[in-house]
């Protein structure tokens, strides 16, 4: 039976629309692939197995049933090395697109592959519905060939996991899981489906969820969330008291879609602005009330603005150990904290909040903005503004620009020059990852791809390869490291396979960098091992062996200019490997224990004073 993407046909009673398949008999594997055609998805990333191989055989069907005018398929499948890959492409193209991602892999290691990027999305608050093959029925628990728990493994992981063993029930799951994954707080769900479920035979119903009543009633209650007047009145007069108030915008930003709300409350309002790693682009890096990114690794101007502000609103942010590390020290001299979140346990987690609301982040900016300009609430923050001002001049980014060796900084510099905080990035974990969130602008959200909560090396150049399929026409640039590129090197045989035109940057200082400025720090330059100098990769003759046509490795530093431009503009995928300064640190640094009046700084970025020891041991936060 031929697959049909979901349009609407009259019903026999006027003004009712129904699917045009509603009552045909379809196989499992046939509904799933139905429903992910109504969801709109237009990608999916996985690898074959034989408890899956129903659905990639539906996928098939229906890619070759519905060729598209210009002959590409309605829905590739693109195949990774390995399904981490294929969670991580998904990961991506949600985060690039605000799209669910979709990854459809078999049973047992297929399935446990999965965990890593499972567990990643629903750290950074990422949608994805994960596929699951799974041995049959009747097998399960059996210790069947390639037969895993899945739901138990994956139910400590995920925002939601599903085993369907009920063939009438597996349309309505599949449309529920994507329910569940872009609502609320998004997340990844796993939909665990047994082979003999794929070939059973039902009839397609075209439309309905499962019922879930208090999952429902809960997100009802928070997505219909307003602002009261007297909530209004009282947020405006704690803010109106305020000489030096503050935004701390998190992923929730960029998550909730509020980057235009946010706008709009700064512009009336003129509080400037920072954000945690994951919300950099929900406010423009270039604008001049932006202080980039605060935290462990934050920038001086920003942490120094946490210290001084009396008014802190936290918007979509959850004071992680990354931002609070000690959360009584964190603000100290905040008067009043506001905090505006889509889900209720992140308030007073942490630090206590004097006022909240759980709500949309969007129209609750969107609330405030409109109440406090009807009330002609006005704020005079010149004397703030020239001080931010002066945060930003006097403790400015900066490196040991007279060095011989390549400073990655200096790379970094170099690319922004040509991307201008347009070009969609997606990193490694590690030094790379934060010298690329201190050192690029970002003019919008959605533009940064990192790994930020679970940190979890490997995830840079497959999150590029999804995110290039969300946004086909953008330059999209993996910053990233040579341990970290090192753990899903065999992605760069994706990139060719499909001809992207993806850009490659590996900064390579021949070790695992961030755990040796830790060891050098606190471990007393015991670089046990971090230095990969006895490792014999060729990572330029690795990238020409996958079919890299440019792919070259800078050494000199009068090339660099020269170099990044000829990469940058090479039509189709390119590799570069920069051998940088092995000794390049990531300053600013918030050390284990520490708070932001002990932030080491480095040798090139002014502190305002010299840090204080810090109380606790060093080795309490990595």
């Amino acid at each position: 039976m031929p697959l049909l993407k979901s349009s609407s046909a009259a019903d026999a009673e006027p003004g009712i629309s129904r699917h045009p398949l509603t009552g045909t008999s379809l196989s499992g594997a046939d509904v799933v692939v139905q429903v992910l055609a109504d969801e709109g998805v237009d990608v999916l990333f996985g690898y074959s197995g034989g408890a899956i191989l129903p659905v990639y055989d539906a996928v098939f069907r229906h890619n070759a049933e519905h060729i598209k005018p210009d002959g590409s398929e309605p829905m590739p499948l693109i195949v990774p090395a390995n399904e981490q890959g294929a969670g991580f492409m998904a990961a991506g193209y949600a985060r690039a697109s605000g799209k669910v991602g979709v990854a459809v892999v078999t049973s047992g290691p297929g399935a446990t592959n999965m965990v890593t990027p499972v567990r990643d999305s629903t750290a950074d608050s990422i949608p994805l519905v994960v596929i699951c093959g799974q041995v049959a029925t009747q097998a399960i628990g059996s210790d069947a060939f390639q037969e895993a728990p899945i739901s138990n493994i994956m139910g400590s992981c995920a925002k939601h996991v599903f085993l369907v063993t009920d063939a009438s029930q597996l349309e309505a799951t599949m449309r529920t899981a994507f329910t569940i994954a872009r609502s609320g707080r998004p997340g990844p769900v796993v939909v665990d489906i047994p082979k003999d479920i794929q070939n059973t035979t039902m009839t397609f119903k075209g439309e309905g969820e499962l019922a879930l009543p208090g999952y429902r009633a809960r997100l009802r209650a928070i997505e219909q969330a307003s602002l009261a007047d007297e909530d209004c009145k009282l947020f405006f007069e704690a803010l109106s008291r305020a000489k030096r108030p503050l935004i701390y915008a998190g992923g929730g930003v960029v998550a909730g879609g509020a980057a235009a709300a946010l706008k709009a409350f700064v512009d009336a309002f003129g509080l400037p602005v920072t954000t945690t790693l994951m919300g950099i682009g929900g406010y423009d890096t270039t604008d001049a009330l932006a202080l980039h990114m605060l935290g462990m690794h934050g920038t001086a101007y920003a942490n120094y603005a946490v210290e001084d502000c009396d008014f802190l609103l936290a918007l979509g942010a959850r004071f992680d150990d990354r931002v609070a590390g000690v959360p009584t020290q964190f603000a100290p001299r905040a008067k009043f904290v506001a905090h505006i979140d889509i889900d209720p346990a992140e308030i007073n987690k942490v630090k206590q909040a004097h006022w909240h609301h759980i709500g949309p982040l969007d129209r609750a900016l969107q609330r405030l903005t409109r109440f406090g300009k009807t009330h002609d609430y006005s704020l005079s923050l010149s004397d703030w503004h020239a001080h931010v001002a002066a945060l930003k001049r006097d403790h400015a980014m900066n490196y040991d620009r007279d060095s011989a060796l390549i400073q990655p900084y200096a790379v970094l510099e170099e690319i922004n020059r040509h991307a201008q905080g347009r070009a969609i990035v997606s990193t490694g974990v590690g030094q790379h990852q934060m010298w690329a969130a201190q050192y690029l602008d970002f003019c919008a959200p959605r533009h940064l791809l990192t790994s930020g909560s679970m940190g979890t090396m490997g995830f840079g150049l497959p999150a590029a390869i999804g995110a290039q399929f969300a946004r086909r026409d953008a330059l999209v640039i993996d910053i990233d490291g040579d341990a970290s590129i090192r753990m899903n090197l065999g992605e760069l045989e994706t990139v060719t396979t499909y001809g992207l035109p993806l850009k490659i940057v590996v900064l390579n200082n021949v070790g695992d960098g961030m755990v040796r400025q830790w060891q050098k720090l606190f471990f007393k330059g015991r670089f046990a091992s971090s230095d990969k100098s006895l490792h014999r990769k060729d990572f330029v003759r690795a990238a020409e062996a996958d079919g890299f046509a440019w792919a070259r490795r800078l050494e000199q530093r009068d090339e660099l200019a020269a170099t990044i431009a000829e990469f940058l503009a090479f039509d189709g995928p390119a590799f570069l490997e920069v051998m940088i300064d092995p000794d390049a640190g990531v300053y600013p640094m918030v050390g284990p224990g520490a708070n932001y009046a002990q932030m080491i700084t480095g040798d090139f970025i002014p502190a305002r004073t010299a840090p204080k020891a810090a109380d606790a041991a060093a080795t309490d936060m990595f």
